[in-house]
């Protein structure tokens, strides 16, 4: 069969023919690879928004915090308050040497921070430099607090994206410029633009980040630490160390190891993949939904295909009589049958971008709500197959008809 200008222009005609049944049946396919494609691009887009909130966390952080003991253990009785302090983080490092950060963190709550007569309710977070491992600061000025800070006990501070616009509405670079956190001025050496959702103890944006030395004498906690936090060296899988760090702790502080609420222990590393599987088994539905559409949608072009060749049968009976061959039936029907499921699929792609493009404005550009060039070549590959899958039983019996049987049928 020649593909010429006659050839298309006959293709087109008998798509034309019934309209009506032609816009309906293409409309499975449509709707089918519309939904494949909207469900895809949407889930790409909502895992990105997803990951911006775990932007700049150490995804092996294992985040330990003490709490009032729920067993009895050594004649000590249950409901027995328990603290960490600095020697529990030399311990860690010395006695799990899977560890690769260990860092304490102190913090205080609702503490008011001026600039001149701008004023704002911050947390206060005391950290050491290794801190930088685990929330990983976004700085947008200056620098981040350093181990000389600590051990010079330095009244500089590194302030969030909310607290400095709310101290320095004019913007500009805050550094070098002093504030006032309760009765004590700080230098601002820094801000952090980190507006993940995922922090400790307050959300980094509104958090002022001091030395940790300096926040202990500040706030009278002496040896006293609220939180540990711990990542692992590559390779090591927190959940296999959580024993470790139980038992560690358990035994210097007189608990049972198997008392949960004794120690709580926030794994992150499950978090996230918690998260990635969650997002594995969407991905798996929107394929199975999208592709079961589309199937069906090929099933309903098979099938008025097949009505259709019923209803040429005299016209294919004619045209075998005056010379044209079973494969020239063939390619016609399959032509037929590819050029409507390509005319709905690429439909239904366009479509697919333009509503992704929409609700893509619509979250403000927070992420990608698009499908990738890959993807809409796989589409059209797809397209084509289902195409010529959905022609084969049609044109089969198109094949087979006879003109002396079309006549007398006629």
């Amino acid at each position: 069969m020649r593909f010429d200008a006659d050839t298309f222009k006959e293709i087109s005609d008998s798509l034309t023919r019934n309209k009506s049944r032609s816009l309906l049946t293409g409309f499975g396919v449509f709707w089918g690879i519309f939904m494949l494609l909207f469900l895809a691009g949407g889930g790409h887009g909502m895992k990105q928004m997803l990951s911006k909130n775990f932007e700049g966390f150490a995804t092996n952080t294992t985040i330990l915090w003490p709490s009032k003991t729920t067993k009895p253990y050594l004649g000590f009785k249950q409901g027995r308050a328990w603290w960490f302090t600095q020697d529990d983080v030399a311990r860690l490092r010395a006695l799990v040497p899977e560890l690769d950060i260990v860092t304490p963190i102190v913090s205080q709550w609702g503490q008011t921070a001026s600039h001149d007569i701008n004023s704002f309710s911050a947390s206060i977070k005391g950290v050491n430099s290794e801190y930088a491992g685990i929330e990983t600061p976004k700085i947008k000025y200056g620098r981040y607090i350093n181990e000389t800070d600590v051990l010079q006990e330095r009244k500089v501070c590194v302030i969030g994206k909310r607290v400095y616009t709310s101290l320095f509405p004019d913007g500009g670079d805050p550094c070098g410029k002093r504030i006032k956190i309760g009765q004590v001025w700080f230098t601002v050496v820094g801000v952090d633009y980190n507006s993940g959702s995922i922090s400790i103890n307050g959300n980094s944006d509104s958090a002022i980040i001091l030395p940790f030395s300096v926040v202990q004498k500040l706030y009278h906690r002496g040896n006293f630490v609220d939180m540990i936090c711990v990542t692992g060296r590559s390779g090591v899988r927190m959940s296999e160390i959580e024993p470790a760090l139980r038992e560690v702790t358990a035994r210097y502080h007189k608990f049972n190891p198997a008392d949960k609420q004794a120690l709580f222990v926030l794994n992150t590393e499950e978090m996230f993949s918690l998260v990635d599987n969650l997002f594995r088994g969407v991905n798996f539905l929107i394929l199975l939904v999208g592709l079961g559409t589309i199937l069906a949608g090929a099933i309903g072009v098979s099938n008025i295909m097949m009505v259709t060749v019923r209803e040429r049968t005299t016209e294919i009976g004619i045209r075998r009589a005056i010379g044209a061959t079973p494969s020239d039936i063939l390619s016609q029907i399959i032509m037929e049958s590819i050029s409507l499921t390509m005319a709905s699929g690429v439909s239904g792609i366009v479509f697919s971008v333009l509503m992704l493009s929409l609700v893509e404005a619509m979250t403000s550009h927070q992420a990608v709500f698009q499908i990738g060039f890959w993807t809409a070549v796989g589409a059209m590959v797809l397209l084509t197959f289902l195409g010529v899958l959905a022609g084969l039983a049609p044109a089969s019996r198109a094949m087979k008809i006879k003109p002396v049987d079309a006549m007398r049928d006629e």
